[in-house]
């Protein structure tokens, strides 16, 4: 009798928590939107089959998204192919369905509601519903992932998930925003609440994992160390969504680790990769030149595009004695000869950067200039920081012995040439640059646990708004793992930043966006290097693209996976019947190079 009751009671307390899950009423007044109006941007030409081959510089350290190691190149094969409750079209920038067909904005000027397609599926056939988002904000929060940004960004930006019903659920931030903010902030993707434990081991547990996704790839073969492939999913919940008709076509993609870049290139060229970027200049200008090339078999585009630029530059660890001083950073700055390394080792292509990213319009300010070469006022500023004695080789140094010397890690061996230049012009000021090439994902996470003094890299733009709290924050700052790349804990900046993140009239938060940058230059933190307003690649024959090749928002044409925040990933698609005449080796076609000038903004 008392295992019968014993029974009862757990069926009892089990209704009682569903129902308390679902305990929350719906607001009545809702205004319920779709669009299923924008043009569609893939082509209905486009077939499916076929394996598009690629590579990687390295083999990721972990197949986890969030926690350590985790941001890195490869992240975003997997971040990418993990569907939102809604994407934004690349051309007419307005929200699209993804996982939820209908959304509402609710009158706290916070809350965003969502019905969810109840086709959705994850990879392994679990259902999406609700239960997913809540989920997904409670791993966000916890302490397990050891993922410091998003613990922050889950607490403050998004505050509460709450769940109607399996299909109804709504999203809310942490103040009040414009919709189209509130579009910026929302955009929630769900975890797998029936894959992921939350347990004291979870960073390691998951290390390896293939938690289920709901796009349209799956991991499929994985040789650690060497490659990983994806295979198409032939039933996807997703193929008959009219955005998503057409796109995602190749049936398995493969990812061959070459940790060369010029070896990789030879592959191309045998057409072990069927696609190439090449917006290096001397890649584009010098090694197109081939028999590939003349006869056809490898065609040529180079596409502007339209679209927000992440910061590319130097980034100074202000935690090392010699660059908490910011006459010293202002120095190293008026040292470096960034137009030289323009004109001549990238032959004009790329344009320089003047501040912390690009392409946000109002949010940047146009008056904030980068520091010009400027051998003189270096020598002044060093001077003034106590570097006023020559040392050998002409590098200066300090009355306690100290060579005002800058070690600069980078992951990017075609880059070396570059820095060698800047290197050769800092040597007139006084300034000793020593160059230290690392492994790509090695450098990557050496940097994150600010090990650098300084570290030479490019941050992927997105977003409708820059993003600055993970990379200013005090919060973020003599912690590994976080992209506080400077170490600086600056007070101006934090209260910049907070109210920043509150300000919910575009026109202030545009202000205080142009104050951030502002301050950013005047501590002399970042030193911004070039931007590059399109994107260039080489791709056999046999690889198809739509007929306007690409969208506004596209960063590359051949990128598979679903892309952030604009939806544009996915448009090409293999021609079995030619590649099979292409490679057969007998023939010969008239060479293709395509300037795709659609979309430029940039002076002509």
């Amino acid at each position: 009798m008392q295992t019968m009751i014993k029974k009862l009671c757990i069926v009892l307390a089990g209704w009682l928590m569903l129902s308390n899950v679902y305990a929350a009423e719906l607001p009545a007044t809702l205004a319920w939107q779709t669009n299923n109006e924008d043009p569609i941007f893939a082509s209905p030409n486009a077939k499916r089959g076929g394996v598009l081959n690629s590579w990687l510089l390295s083999f990721p350290l972990t197949f986890r998204t969030v926690g350590p190691d985790s941001n890195t190149s490869f992240r975003s094969f997997i971040l990418e192919n993990q569907l939102g409750l809604y994407t934004l079209h690349p051309e007419t920038e307005r929200p699209i369905p993804a996982l939820a067909t209908h959304w509402a904005f609710g009158d706290d000027d916070k809350t965003m509601y969502f019905k969810l397609n109840p086709a959705a599926q994850w990879s392994d056939g679990t259902p999406v519903t609700s239960e997913d988002f809540v989920f997904a904000l409670k791993m966000m929060r916890s302490e397990v992932i050891r993922a410091p940004w998003y613990n922050n960004y889950f607490s403050e930006e998004i505050v509460d998930v709450t769940a109607f019903d399996k299909h109804t659920l709504s999203v809310t931030a942490g103040s009040a925003k414009s919709p189209r903010e509130l579009l910026n902030t929302l955009g929630l993707a769900p975890q797998p609440a029936h894959f992921y434990e939350l347990t004291d081991d979870w960073v390691r547990r998951y290390n390896w994992a293939q938690a289920p996704v709901t796009g349209a790839y799956v991991i499929d073969k994985v040789k650690r160390g060497r490659s990983i492939s994806f295979k198409r999913l032939d039933d996807w919940w997703g193929n008959d969504l009219k955005y998503y008709r057409h796109r995602f076509n190749v049936d398995e993609i493969r990812l061959n680790v070459v940790r060369d870049m010029n070896i990789a290139y030879r592959h191309f060229l045998r057409g072990n990769i069927d696609t190439f970027g090449l917006v290096l200049p001397e890649w584009w200008h010098d090694k197109t030149d081939t028999p590939e090339y003349r006869n056809g078999l490898i065609n040529r585009i180079w596409f502007y595009n339209d679209m927000p630029h992440g910061a590319q530059g130097f980034h100074l660890n202000t935690a090392h004695p010699r660059l908490s001083d910011v006459r010293v950073r202002k120095g190293i700055a008026h040292a470096l000869n960034m137009q030289r390394m323009l004109d001549t080792i990238l032959r004009g292509d790329y344009e320089r950067m003047n501040t912390f990213g690009v392409g946000y319009g109002d949010f940047i300010d146009p008056d904030i200039r980068a520091r010009n070469f400027d051998i003189k006022r270096a020598r002044e500023l060093f001077a003034q920081a106590g570097y006023n004695q020559q040392g050998p080789g002409g590098i200066l140094r300090n009355g306690a012995g100290d060579s005002m010397s800058l070690a600069v890690t980078y992951t990017t061996q075609e880059h070396t040439s570059r820095l060698a230049i800047l290197r050769e012009e800092a040597r007139k000021a006084g300034l000793d640059l020593q160059l230290n090439l690392v492994d790509g994902a090695t450098g990557f996470k050496a940097m994150l646990e600010k090990k650098h003094q300084a570290a030479w890299l490019g941050w992927g733009g997105g977003g409708l708004y820059p993003q600055y709290w993970e990379f200013f924050h005090s919060a973020n700052a003599d912690k590994p793992q976080t992209n506080n790349l400077f170490n600086i804990s600056d007070q101006q900046l934090d209260t910049l930043i907070a109210d920043y993140r509150i300000t919910m009239d575009l026109d202030d938060k545009a202000e205080l966006s142009r104050k951030i940058q502002r301050r950013v230059d005047e501590l002399a933190i970042f030193i911004p290097g070039y931007q590059v307003p399109y994107t260039r690649e080489a791709y056999w024959r046999y690889v198809k693209l739509p007929d306007t090749k690409g969208t506004r928002h596209s960063p590359s044409l051949f990128w598979p996976m679903e892309g952030a925040p604009y939806s544009t990933g996915g448009l090409f698609w293999i021609d079995e019947a030619l590649k099979k005449e292409v490679k057969s080796g007998k023939a010969r076609f008239e060479p293709e190079l395509e300037i795709d000038e659609t979309w430029r903004t940039t002076a002509q």
